[in-house]
């Protein structure tokens, strides 16, 4: 079977950004807050990450438009300021950028199948998931694009009409309730701690730079996708948190605190007072979809940050793929690590130090936009208003890495450790890309 297919069109571009976007992660995040925070207080965070999401799908898409080649970071760092930025954010990728949080949304999808009935252990079904996926993605960019595409379609539908039922069945009257401690450090303190979790909820917006080089007109459809997708998830998920904070009090909300355990979101408990326990088992349902649609994504365009090192000879030559299909090599390697990771113990405990890690190289990568302003060097100077985003996201990012370092005493020896790794790999690559080019 011929791999090639006609581009990615805007529609899946937004659609690989929605997919990323949203988890589970809106469906618990108020439950936390509401224990802290009242709900205006709740909603204007939301609104706040919303803004300061867009400002850096606003920053990302003037990287896009100036450099519309698939690899995202990789690409990116490697062209705005040093190769080695670039190669170092590749391996991230690889060892844990897409593989933990691929292989953590497969053992939540799976344990929401259990909740629904399959009597099989939640890991076994994460790793029928991953193949599924991997198998999806690997050797057709038509299935690749038409399964994906279905995915979120159905994924947007569940969850915007979660959001409609509790705006017609739920209440519509402001929300008088109080939250049932003063934080520690005051109200600031608590809003500022806010939205270091809303950040990750709204984290994915790049997903469609990845992929950049297969879609129709990459300078102009991939910042549109990354904008368009953005909106979309920033007005669904303020939808979400209304129904939360109209139809759920604190005590309510607390069931959010055993997520990790009892799989119980507050889309559940909102859903069981407005449709009855088949409205709970829909929302089972509607999450799963949500987890698989984002392992999906995260199959898809993962697997274009290593075919693009592979084509600049810094991995296997095997995993580069051919033009016009995917890089199935790529897309396998990516199944068999997040396979492993599956089955890993500790899976989850890894997850905020990844995503520390990948914060990091986005706001170096935003950070390239004022590089290019001061020294072109032949490319297009950035727009004002993308350099006034970039500012915006480079300091959201430095909030939540500093907010990281003091929640983690290991964030330091993880990212001190990607790098030392990636250090010795990139001298050992760079000699032998030395060695092959002399040798002609």
């Amino acid at each position: 079977m011929n791999g090639r297919a006609r581009p990615l069109g805007l529609g899946t571009g937004v659609g690989l950004v929605a997919a990323n976007m949203i988890g589970a992660g809106v469906f618990v995040s108020a439950g936390f807050m509401s224990q802290e925070m009242g709900p205006g207080a709740i909603l204007l965070a939301w609104a706040a990450g919303a803004g300061i999401a867009l400002a850096g799908a606003r920053a990302y898409a003037e990287v896009a438009a100036i450099v519309p080649r698939s690899g995202g970071e990789y690409r990116y760092l490697s062209e705005l300021l040093h190769p080695f930025l670039g190669y170092l954010a590749g391996w991230a990728s690889l060892l844990v950028g897409f593989t933990a949080p691929l292989a953590i949304d497969a053992v939540a999808a799976g344990s929401f199948l259990h909740v629904l009935g399959l009597q099989a252990d939640p890991r076994h079904l994460a790793a029928a998931l991953v193949v599924v996926l991997t198998l999806l993605h690997a050797f057709h960019l038509g299935v690749s694009r038409w399964s994906q595409d279905l995915f979120v379609g159905l994924k947007v539908l569940l969850v915007a009409g979660f959001a409609g039922l509790g705006l017609v069945l739920g209440s519509r009257e402001w929300p008088s309730w109080t939250p049932p401690g003063a934080p520690e450090g005051g109200d600031v303190a608590a809003f500022l701690t806010s939205l270091f979790f809303i950040a990750f909820a709204f984290s994915g917006w790049n997903a469609a730079a990845y992929v950049a080089e297969e879609f129709e007109a990459p300078r102009e459809t991939v910042p549109r996708a990354m904008l368009l997708g953005c909106g979309l998830v920033a007005v669904l998920y303020l939808a979400v948190n209304w129904v939360f904070v109209a139809n759920l009090t604190p005590d309510g909300a607390s069931t959010a605190l055993s997520y990790e355990t009892t799989r119980v979101t507050l889309a559940h408990v909102v859903a069981r007072k407005l449709a009855g326990e088949a409205g709970a088992r829909a929302v089972s349902a509607l999450l799963f979809v949500a987890l698989a649609s984002a392992a999906s994504a995260m199959t898809l365009v993962g697997p274009r940050v290593y075919a693009a090192m592979a084509r600049d000879g810094f991995l296997p030559r095997a995993l580069a793929g051919r033009e016009g299909s995917p890089p199935a090599g790529s897309v396998l390697l990516q199944g068999a690590l997040a396979l492993v990771l599956v089955y890993a113990q500790e899976i989850g405990a890894v997850l905020m130090n990844v995503g520390a890690i990948l914060t990091l190289f986005s706001a170096l990568t935003v950070a390239g936009l004022f590089r290019v302003w001061l020294a072109p060097r032949g490319l297009p100077r950035p727009r004002p208003a993308s350099l006034a985003a970039a500012g915006i996201h480079v300091a959201s990012a430095a909030f939540l890495l500093y907010h990281g370092l003091r929640a983690s005493t290991h964030l330091l020896l993880w990212v001190g450790l990607v790098f030392v790794v990636t250090l010795a790999a990139y001298w050992v690559t760079s000699s032998s890309r030395a060695g092959r080019h002399s040798a002609r």
